[in-house]
């Protein structure tokens, strides 16, 4: 965010050009004020000659003092402030040298000053060009600050953005194993058509990995497709074993969640309720609007929390603790994550977000 914009632009976009602008307006405005004043109090037209020459000699002195300032804004701050006020005392011993002497030229040709004469508006002077440092410190030290708050938030979007892909990526291996496993089976039973279906299925989901990007996210339609290609995959593993039902509320079916946000969830219930049962077990994704919210549940028919399946519901396991963190990072504390199951009744896991049909922007 900048200090104050001009146009479409942030002003300090280009700090040359704001530099030069606010440098020539407020010698203008100076220029403009003590000409003003002298004409107020009766000093005549010719009170414009020696205003001119004073803002000129401001000008110069200025542009002086910033090519200094500029090298000692990055030494150590006893230097910075030492060196600096004596250049502001150098600078205001001159300017008022210079106004003294002018002002004497014009209006008392006859009683030129001399010596210590020439410090005679050096106190107004150095108030002058101690506020313009103050000013020129101010600025600049605002957009060093900004500057390095744009970096860091930078580098945590950074770090966020690579958490999230690391944290999505700990979901393939394990799948990826098992599906070439499958495969692997399948040719040497030489089941080469079987084997080819699930090849190209895979291919068509690792496609699907590709293409979006892991910090990324998707509509819940398009997540769901992905689900339905990732269970035709495990249904060639399972057959009748595995049996998925979704109802998708129409109403959320453009709202935006992370990209392969479910797949685990799904990877969960086939590992504890499908494979432990002869009969296997039912999936059911569904999901609805809840006000503003979404609330998404993944449930199975499985045998649910056993003492006999030692199922993970918090923090152990990387598939839940994983959509836990990924969760975290997407929405904050603006979310929920609840476990739906009993002992010996199935087991499920309720999502509920923020409806939102646009991808979030990055910050500018």
């Amino acid at each position: 965010m900048a200090l104050f914009s001009l146009g479409s632009k942030p002003f300090f976009d280009d700090k040359n050009r704001a530099f030069w602008i606010l440098q020539s307006a407020g010698w203008a405005g100076y220029l403009l004020l003590r000409s003003l004043g002298g004409l107020a109090n009766g000093m005549g037209v010719l009170f414009l000659v020696p205003s001119a020459l004073n803002t000129a000699t401001g000008y110069s002195l200025t542009l002086l003092m910033a090519s200094i300032f500029r090298r000692l804004i990055h030494q150590k701050p006893i230097i910075t402030w030492g060196v600096s006020i004596i250049v502001v005392m150098i600078a205001s011993a001159a300017f008022s040298t210079i106004e003294v002497w002018a002002h004497a030229t014009f209006y008392r040709p006859g009683e030129m000053p001399s010596g210590v004469q020439f410090l005679g508006a050096i106190l107004l002077d150095f108030a002058l060009l101690a506020a313009w440092s103050a000013l020129y410190y101010g600025i600049n030290f605002y957009l060093l600050l900004e500057q390095q708050s744009d970096q860091l938030q930078k580098l945590e979007t950074q770090a966020s953005a690579a958490q999230l892909a690391m944290l999505r990526y700990q979901l393939n291996p394990h799948f990826l194993f098992n599906t070439l496993n499958s495969i692997s089976t399948l040719v040497l039973l030489k089941q080469t058509d079987r084997a080819n279906a699930m090849l190209s299925r895979l291919s068509s989901f690792l496609r699907y990995t590709l293409v979006n990007e892991p910090t990324g996210q998707v509509t819940l339609a398009q997540e769901v497709e992905t689900l339905k290609l990732y269970l035709e995959i495990e249904k060639m593993r399972f057959e009748d074993r595995l049996r998925p039902s979704f109802d998708i509320d129409p109403a959320v079916s453009q709202a935006r969640l992370p990209s392969l946000l479910l797949q685990p969830l799904v990877e969960n219930a086939i590992k504890y309720a499908v494979t432990p049962l002869e009969e296997g077990a039912e999936i059911a994704v569904s999901a609805r609007l809840a006000g503003d919210r979404v609330q998404i549940t993944v449930s199975d028919t499985g045998p649910g929390l056993h003492d006999a399946v030692n199922r993970p519901t918090y923090s152990t396991g990387v598939g839940l603790a994983n959509i836990r963190d990924r969760l975290a990072q997407a929405y904050g504390a603006d979310h929920r994550f609840e476990i739906q199951g009993e002992r010996g009744a199935g087991f499920g896991v309720m999502i509920e977000i923020p409806f939102r049909t646009e991808e979030p922007k990055e910050p500018a």
